[in-house]
């Protein structure tokens, strides 16, 4: 797979603080963009920054499984469309979701192309660790991706290698990706769950974060999977990561009003249908701390999520250690998101 040089920006601008004794421990610099109906309504550092969006971009991979039918000839409920776009934590949920599905397509582990490793679940890591065994493909993050990934693949008699460049499946999401962001496609990557990963511009993931924002339910057919996959991601966020992880907790924390999704390398992503707003974040050093602070302070500002949530104290504010006590505060830089 060609992976061309991706340009870079110097521009990036302190976004959130970690203070530790009246001292700045670490700083975190990075991107953002608020898209809104008019176009860019607020934005940090270069809006232009090309980027990897990794899994924050899921619910564009799945507006080929909508679009082709696929998802309503087999029958998919929202709870699954919500999977399609989850990296999930590989609770024992999410495993029976998966084999489920798998099991209706008449397909099995094996036919995933994700690979595996360790559950993020405690309870069936331990399960495992317990009954020897090792993990498997359907424990991967991304296999709810994957099983939407073999949905299409079976729909269009595709070949099974649906992970390829140049299979039908990925060339579909590519064209989609270039439409929803309006950018053409940057550069291509693997993704840790071995799919391609198209790179685009901060500005360009807001816009599309936007456009499925403002979707009409009863619109023309890319408008009404947008809708469908904001609705199914918004309604079921247990099922889009897991039990105290930033997605779930501050989705719930929305009351089904906003959809957000994390990818790896601090990429965070919202889409806030009420006001028909996309948001856009990447954190220049890959902090997840960072990004989960970056997207909550955002989120407050946009009048989606209240300050004083229980949810917002796990990623802004006070810092304490094991035994309890205040160590510090993860702060938003001066200028951002105020």
């Amino acid at each position: 797979m060609n992976n061309p040089d991706l340009p870079t920006s110097p521009a990036d601008v302190p976004l959130v603080e970690l203070w530790r004794g009246g001292q700045l421990e670490s700083l975190h610099r990075g991107h953002a963009v608020i898209w809104g109906p008019g176009g860019i309504e607020h934005s940090w550092g270069d809006p232009e920054a090309v980027i990897f969006p990794r899994s924050s971009c899921k619910m564009i991979q799945a507006l080929p499984l909508i679009e082709s039918g696929a998802a309503d000839a087999a029958g998919l409920t929202p709870r699954q469309l919500a999977l399609a776009c989850a990296s999930h934590q590989g609770s024992g949920m999410h495993v029976e979701a998966v084999t489920a599905w798998l099991d209706a397509l008449g397909l099995a582990e094996p036919d995933l192309r994700c690979g595996s490793h360790r559950p993020k679940d405690d309870d069936e890591d331990l399960r495992l660790r317990l009954a020897h065994e090792a993990p498997c493909q359907i424990h991967n993050n991304c296999s709810g991706k994957h099983a939407g990934f073999l949905t299409w693949t079976r729909h269009a008699g595709a070949g099974p290698e649906y992970t390829e460049a140049d299979h039908p499946l990925q060339r579909a999401i590519r064209a989609a990706t270039e439409e929803v962001t309006e950018t053409p496609v940057l550069g291509v990557g693997i993704d840790g769950c071995s799919a391609p990963n198209f790179a685009t511009t901060v500005a360009g993931l807001a816009r599309a974060m936007a456009a499925f924002a403002a979707a009409d339910p009863e619109g023309d057919a890319r408008a009404r999977a947008m809708a469908r996959l904001t609705r199914a991601m918004a309604t079921h966020p247990e099922m889009v990561a897991g039990e105290g992880r930033a997605c779930t907790t501050l989705m719930r924390a929305m009351g089904g009003h906003v959809a957000i999704k994390t990818g790896a390398e601090a990429v965070f992503v919202a889409i806030l249908p009420e006001s028909r707003r996309g948001i856009a974040l990447k954190i220049t050093d890959g902090s997840t701390r960072a990004s989960e602070a970056a997207i909550t302070g955002l989120l407050i500002r946009a009048g989606v999520l209240d300050a004083r949530h229980p949810a917002v104290a796990a990623h802004l504010g006070t810092q304490r250690n094991w035994r309890g006590l205040i160590t510090g505060a993860i702060r938003l830089a001066p200028g951002f998101a105020s």
